[in-house]
């Protein structure tokens, strides 16, 4: 019975953990479809024509890589591929596609939101409305602030328009420097971190994590920073050197953080962070709007039916880079 289906529909292993991903049954009425979670992956793999990591978080892949004999396509849904980018992947012929494009905007609006926070004192002001303490103070504007975006993707840009529609003044930093960007105008190299931090009074980091990301916000780049610069991280824990971040707040060497990913997650309940004064945290959700998880699912179906019909994939990862090349994103 197995074998007759496998002849009839390509089998699709979906790691997904308790929860399945909603409205698949475009998906399901086209391939043989295995919903596993991290356990039970191996005998899922095995025999699987293409793997639908709705799981993004989860670690398992290469673990599970060895039972991967006849796979061709691996979705993941997220924008960031390091979950799944391990030497068994990047060395196969498995093509390997994101949901590069579904979080752009939730998450420009979260940067622009911890911006604001920051600028206007909000936090300060909840504590103090709980307090029930009429205490009038000033707050900074936003408008001329200059904010450097590390990471030039599509989310980087989406977060580059919205701040300058708000009256911030935006650079960007990325692998190559260069003026005359659409978006950013200048946009620096982000190998030569440490020049370029000084002017900033917002640092946005958003890069993909790579060899050559991981740790990239470390001692230097946060003493390269003027004390009253604020640091947002929206894009992987591991950019940072977390105790270095650690340091720079207590020695005020930088005036505040707002931070939406870590190296570790869930964020230890002991952590000195968690009780920080001038850091915002919030649980990896700054992408999540009501609705993603569907939209998650339109992207991997809409992939799903030119994979099926032979069709350039969108999204396709340029598995030596870590990322979507620009203007690679496909066709839609």
């Amino acid at each position: 019975m197995v074998a007759a289906e496998i002849q009839e529909a390509p089998v699709l292993a979906v790691l997904c953990g308790e929860h399945r991903p909603p409205d698949m049954r475009a998906v399901e009425s086209g391939a043989v479809v295995r919903y596993t979670d991290a356990a039970g992956l191996p005998e899922a793999l095995s025999g699987a024509d293409a793997l639908f990591v709705y799981d993004f978080l989860s670690t398992a892949v290469p673990g599970a890589w060895h039972a991967a004999d006849r796979l061709r396509w691996l979705h993941i849904a997220s924008a960031g591929v390091d979950p799944v980018l391990f030497p068994g992947l990047i060395e196969s012929e498995v093509v390997l596609t994101n949901s590069r494009g579904v979080f752009d905007g939730a998450i420009a609006e979260y940067v622009l939101g911890v911006v604001l926070a920051f600028a206007k004192d909000f936090a300060r002001s909840h504590d103090l409305q709980r307090e029930g303490r009429w205490l009038h103070r000033e707050t900074e504007r936003v408008a001329g602030r200059e904010v450097v975006v590390v990471g030039t993707g599509p989310i980087g840009r989406a977060i580059a328009r919205l701040l300058r529609a708000a009256g911030l003044r935006v650079s960007g930093a990325g692998r190559r420097a260069r003026t005359g960007d659409p978006d950013f105008g200048v946009v620096h190299e982000s190998a030569r971190l440490s020049e370029f931090l000084p002017d900033a009074d917002y640092v946005v980091a958003v890069a993909p994590l790579t060899e050559h990301t991981k740790g990239m916000f470390d001692a230097r780049a946060f003493a390269a920073m003027k004390p009253s610069a604020r640091f947002v991280n929206v894009g992987r824990g591991e950019l940072v050197v977390t105790s270095d971040l650690v340091a720079a707040l207590e020695n005020r060497a930088i005036a505040g953080a707002a931070l939406d990913v870590f190296d570790t997650e869930p964020l230890p309940s002991d952590h000195p962070l968690w009780t920080m004064p001038d850091v915002l945290l919030s649980p990896h959700m700054s992408g999540d709007f009501l609705g993603w998880r569907n939209t998650l699912v339109e992207v991997f179906t809409e992939n799903f039916r030119r994979w099926q019909a032979g069709e350039p994939l969108r999204n396709v990862v340029d598995k030596s880079l870590g990322y979507v090349p620009s203007g690679n994103q496909g066709a839609g």
